[in-house]
């Protein structure tokens, strides 16, 4: 085995945890210690924790036509970096609603972010978005789709969650020609799906299947 944790929860312990915000994140605030690495305890330490849900994304592939599918919306995190805009192209990705897997949590943002029904999908991986704070840990799949079946530059999203998607339908090898020079500026996500795409493309048997 590569590697193995130091220490597991028995070697944090909390004196006290408190809610400090519930919003559409809610923030908890833990007094804890934890081991070090040199077998000591550290001090008593405040720490922040962002909540949410779980998140699944997806790497929309139409392998017969060689086509992404990728979705533009605003990003509140992005406002006041004057440098950048606060609209991203980024792939398809939402958190996962009770008693929904994250498969069907997959299924269902594709349909409603990009108006495509997925056609057969498989885990790139798990991560973490940022584990110094946030406590989130999305499942990353690709899909095939259709590209056919998708209005480029068609809006899409769920009113009631005030979303405004506009859908992209784009070359692979132009798309990941701009990523790889840096042009494509996007969500952690988008980052690891398409450095995924651009060492599997034309190898991995699930983006071969269909040519």
């Amino acid at each position: 085995m590569l590697w193995v944790p130091s220490w597991q929860h028995e070697a944090v312990e909390i004196k006290s945890n408190n809610f400090v915000y519930r919003g559409f994140y809610q923030v908890q605030e833990f007094t804890l210690r934890h081991k070090c690495f040199s077998g000591e305890w550290s001090p008593w330490l405040k720490r922040e924790q962002i909540r949410s849900k779980d998140a699944a994304a997806v790497l929309l592939v139409d392998i017969l036509k060689q086509k992404l599918l990728l979705i533009e919306q605003f990003r509140v995190g992005v406002v006041n970096r004057e440098q950048e805009s606060p609209w991203l192209l980024e792939v398809v990705a939402g958190l996962q609603e009770p008693n929904e897997t994250l498969m069907q949590t997959m299924q269902r943002e594709a349909y409603e972010e990009a108006g495509c029904q997925v056609i057969d999908s498989m885990v790139i991986g798990e991560f973490y978005n940022s584990p110094g704070g946030f406590a989130e840990k999305t499942t990353l799949f690709c899909a095939k789709v259709d590209s056919s079946t998708v209005s480029g530059g068609g809006i899409q999203g769920v009113c009631s969650e005030h979303e405004d998607i506009r859908v992209h339908v784009l070359d692979i090898d132009a798309t990941l020609s701009a990523f790889s020079k840096g042009i494509l500026l996007s969500s952690s996500s988008t980052v690891i799906a398409l450095q995924w795409l651009m060492i599997h493309l034309n190898q991995h048997p699930f983006l071969l299947q269909s040519k």
